[in-house]
């Protein structure tokens, strides 16, 4: 990091980082690290500036703001301090004294997430922050996917796809409409979003791209992330507490949206200082896409 960034963060933490250990997971370039300093106290930190990617501050920017709101009791890492010059931003967290899950998942993992997404959906309903976006208002553009690439098809798009591009992208679009709730929802929950506490607590860090919708969502992007790794994500989410009384077809058309979102990013070329992104966005594709096609049950 730039001399003037940590020079502001150990002014923040009352002492001079002696060690600092990066952190694996996720795709942001720049630090993620859990920090010691000479007086004792323990930190995370994340930053980076323009220059690594011209995204990447802005999303620590809306990190910065949602988590500086969360209400006590939310299972997140509490923001301590944030840093912006307009190029570097740094967020400064109390460290979670936890481990990111096994994988390929393991059945005792994935059962505490799915018991602790029961419990993220009660602590954040009604929806603590009115001034987030909603869903649709987050994903609009993603979920309309199919449509677009039905308007002009890639010459190697997968055979099913091009078969139904059609009903894809009406059914795609439906999930605009079927998305809205009163819960505040994390939108990106996957296992390099997660850390396990040893008594087993759950802990669901990075908020950027939270928004309002319905409660099920996020235990459905949870089901996308369990497929990728080889579960069956319909056996391993049935009769669960926060999907029981919704209408599957809103679940698939959701389902649809993200297949869409998937295959359309996952053409793209890599950002800047993102290089596994954009393959990581095609295996997410191929997972949601198996799900939707035997949700379907489309020849």
């Amino acid at each position: 990091m730039p001399r003037v960034v940590r020079a502001a963060i150990e002014q923040h933490l009352g002492s001079p980082v002696v060690a600092a250990v990066n952190q694996n997971g996720g795709f942001s370039p720049g630090l993620a690290a859990r920090v010691r300093c000479a007086n004792g106290r323990r930190a995370f930190v994340k930053a980076a500036g323009i220059s690594l990617n011209p995204d990447t501050p802005g999303i620590h920017r809306a990190e910065a703001r949602i988590a500086a709101v969360l209400p006590r009791g939310t299972p997140a890492p509490r923001l301590r301090y944030s840093y912006d010059d307009g190029d570097w931003v740094a967020l400064v967290f109390d460290e979670v004294d936890g481990r990111m899950p096994t994988m390929p998942w393991q059945s005792a993992d994935v059962r505490q997430v799915l018991d602790a997404l029961v419990d993220l959906a009660r602590v954040l309903t009604p929806c603590p922050l009115p001034d987030v976006p909603t869903i649709a208002e987050k994903l609009g553009h993603d979920l309309l996917g199919y449509r677009r690439l039905a308007a002009d098809p890639p010459g190697d798009l997968d055979p099913w796809e091009r078969r139904h591009l059609d009903e894809l992208a009406r059914l795609g679009e439906s999930s605009l409409s079927t998305m809205d709730g009163d819960t505040l929802l994390h939108v990106d929950i996957r296992a390099d979003n997660v850390l396990i506490e040893p008594d087993g607590q759950v802990i669901f860090v990075d908020w950027p791209h939270a928004a309002r919708g319905a409660a099920w969502i996020d235990t459905v992007a949870f089901g996308i992330n369990a497929g990728l790794y080889g579960l069956d994500p319909d056996l391993l989410l049935a009769d669960h507490p926060v999907l029981r009384d919704v209408d599957p077809q809103h679940i698939t058309g959701l389902l649809v949206g993200l297949a869409g979102y998937f295959t359309e990013q996952g053409r793209r070329p890599d950002p800047p200082g993102l290089p596994t992104v954009r393959a990581f966005q095609r295996a997410q594709g191929a997972a949601t896409l198996a799900w939707v096609r035997r949700r379907t049950g489309w020849a």
